[in-house]
């Protein structure tokens, strides 16, 4: 696993021991981050279920100003702690050790840009979406989710509309835009 593009590129990245933790296979992280291209560098991301952090990092290495990494896997924390020393990314990102709910709950952070990878078939997409929407997006702001190919999400969810959706072998991916109504 590497970081394909941005100040970063060709860095190699861990990822935990164990099979907690899914990484994303290169070809779709490939094919999600061309699908945003032009809507990563300037923005604050959001890296919920984070395991190796590979999404967030992906982005801070294509312009992104901030991220913050969230796991409740303290083996996948360790690993996104060495995968941003590795990049050196330590002054632009912060790193919590929570689940999605508890961060949710208590950040006081608008995100422009969240990434979704939670444990699939457990409905977890879904609810952290409609947190985030009552909390924690800016207007406009981009949320990519990753499912298991089976799962497929509704139009509209919480404030946000499907743009669009590629199903590969056995991920969907699946990119909404918040409206806040501003």
């Amino acid at each position: 696993m590497r970081v394909i593009t941005g100040s970063a590129r060709g860095t190699r990245l861990v990822t935990p021991e164990g099979v907690h933790t899914r990484p994303t296979i290169e070809r779709v992280k490939e094919a999600l981050f061309s699908s945003i291209q032009f809507e990563v560098a300037g923005r604050n991301v959001l890296d919920l279920f984070a395991g190796s952090g590979q999404l967030g990092i992906e982005a801070m290495s294509r312009g992104a100003l901030f991220c913050d990494f969230v796991d409740n896997d303290p083996a996948a924390i360790k690993t996104i702690e060495e995968n941003i020393r590795r990049c050196s990314f330590e002054d632009c990102t912060r790193v919590f050790n929570r689940s999605y709910a508890s961060h949710l709950a208590h950040t006081d952070k608008m995100y422009d840009l969240v990434f979704l990878d939670p444990p699939h078939h457990r409905g977890l997409v879904v609810r952290a979406m409609r947190t985030l929407a009552d909390k924690c997006l800016a207007h406009n702001a981009i949320v990519v989710c990753e499912t298991a190919a089976d799962e497929v999400l509704l139009d509209t969810i919480g404030g946000m509309t499907r743009e669009r959706e590629k199903l590969y072998t056995r991920t969907r991916v699946t990119v909404f835009r918040f409206s806040s109504g501003q």
